[in-house]
């Protein structure tokens, strides 16, 4: 089926056989031993993914998903059930499931849903089902070329290129009806540089929830330009010496730290449960006044955005921490209630598979009011990071470990030489209070982050200004 029929996206499932009246009947069923919440989630995805490898075509694919997933809630039971077939005995069967789950005494009963009319922060001019591959090829192989163009030490490459789109529709017993086209895409370039007996690798990514449009000649560009720019630089990088120190996160992706080390505390189920070290920080001073923490939705074409949640909420800015008080928790309907609070618009799953959680979006500190320049020249001895991979974070105390995969030293208030192989050892809640100095450059980084929960991965943004941290462990060779 193509991406762009003559179809309103809240009619998009009615080739499929979902009919109103299908749904009331679903939804009768799921309610019939009452609920304080009852839905519908619909959904049909398409996906391509192609790899280019010494210059040829080594994977690609492309993958359709369809199917529901009806849920209903009794207090804090839920009972969830999905299915594949969206025939009318296979969905009767997923509600008369969860149904059973969750079990209760308080009859509700559906009314009629009339759809939501929705923000649009993710327009597109045309939809990745509309890409022909041998659009998609030609383009993987001008990234390629231009990578072992720009220097002879580039042995290897490696082009990427994801895309997808997705229809969601979701019913609620309470007549809430909204439906949304998301689009998303994911572009790499990873290359091999060798000098000599040195060899290293470089990658650089960008994603959004955009169209073919999103890779400009600029984006492109840069693109290779920085893959490249990683792996000759990593040549003459050396392990940096280990200890306390202070620590300079750059703008960017830095924000990957602040979204596993604190962002995941601040999710309400953790703190509902007594998991989260915030759980009883609300309304309390966690860091200096100028840091502000935002989770938000609503960036345009963010790879985190969402134009509704998956509970079919609106979606707004989300303000965790204002001015070193923590404000708010990220909530979906069943913490809300709970706390006697709105919901954020933040109940998301990977997909009609998977029940709803409280999950982040986009998730930044706001600028404050230094330049880079300025907090660079602060420190004596340190360490400035720039990029990083993967880590490891235990919610309930905060405490992590995160690999630095580019950086440099920090000497006499300059960078100096690059490193690698860094760790950053430390505790969340240490980390921000040990704040000195907030940057005026907040960026929200342009990769492709996803992010992994009770088994459910979807996609998020993060960002940062310039940030300096007074002290934090360094692990290195030496």
């Amino acid at each position: 089926m193509s991406a762009t029929p003559n179809l309103p996206p809240d009619r998009w499932f009615e080739p499929f056989g979902v009919t109103d009246a299908l749904i009331r009947e679903v939804l009768a069923t799921a309610t019939q031993y009452g609920a304080d919440d009852a839905d519908i989630y619909f959904e049909h995805s398409t996906a391509t993914s192609i790899m280019l490898a010494d210059r040829k075509v080594s994977r690609a694919y492309t993958s359709v998903d369809l199917g529901a997933g009806v849920r209903v809630v009794v207090g804090d039971q839920v009972g969830y059930a999905y299915t594949e077939d969206l025939s009318r005995e296979s969905l009767l069967r997923a509600a008369g499931t969860a149904a059973q789950i969750a079990r209760g005494g308080r009859i509700t009963k559906p009314v009629d849903a009339s759809p939501a009319v929705l923000p649009d922060y993710y327009p597109i001019d045309r939809a990745w089902s509309d890409v022909a591959m041998d659009v998609r090829v030609p383009m993987l192989r001008k990234w390629e070329q231009a990578a072992f163009d720009a220097d002879d030490r580039i042995q290897r490459v490696q082009a990427y290129l994801a895309d997808g789109d997705k229809h969601m529709l979701l019913v609620r017993a309470d007549g809430r009806r909204v439906a949304d086209y998301r689009p998303m895409t994911r572009g790499s370039v990873s290359c091999i540089a060798v000098d000599g007996d040195a060899k290293e690798g470089g990658s650089y990514n960008v994603a959004a929830r955009d169209s073919l449009s999103f890779y400009d000649e600029a984006r492109q560009g840069r693109l290779v330009d920085e893959a490249v720019k990683r792996a000759v630089r990593a040549l003459g990088a050396v392990a940096p010496p280990a200890g306390e120190m202070p620590v300079v996160l750059a703008a960017g992706s830095s924000g990957i730290l602040l979204h596993e080390a604190i962002g995941h505390g601040m999710e309400a189920d953790f703190n509902r449960k007594g998991i989260s070290i915030y759980a009883d920080k609300l309304g309390k001073r966690i860091a200096p006044s100028e840091v502000t923490i935002h989770d938000d939705g609503t960036v345009p074409h963010a790879r985190g955005a969402i134009n509704v949640d998956d509970e079919g909420e609106e979606v707004h800015d989300t303000v965790l921490v204002r001015n070193g008080i923590l404000e708010s928790y990220l909530h979906d309907r069943i913490s809300a209630r709970h706390y006697g609070v709105p919901t954020t618009g933040s109940g998301r799953r990977e997909s009609f598979r998977h029940p709803i959680l409280p999950r982040m979006r986009a998730t930044y500190m706001q600028s404050g009011p230094h330049s880079p320049e300025e907090i660079i020249k602060t420190v004596k001895r340190g360490l400035y990071c720039e990029s990083f991979s993967n880590g490891q974070v235990q919610i309930g105390a905060g405490d992590f470990a995160f690999y630095v995969r580019e950086g440099r030293l920090i000497e006499d208030g300059k960078l100096t030489t690059p490193v690698k192989d860094v760790n950053l050892i430390g505790n969340g809640p240490d980390v921000l209070e040990a704040i000195e100095m907030v940057g005026n450059d907040m960026e929200i980084d342009e990769g492709g982050w996803t992010c992994g929960k009770d088994g459910q991965s979807v996609p998020v943004s993060q960002g940062m200004p310039t940030v300096k941290v007074g002290k934090l462990s360094v692990g290195g060779r030496a």
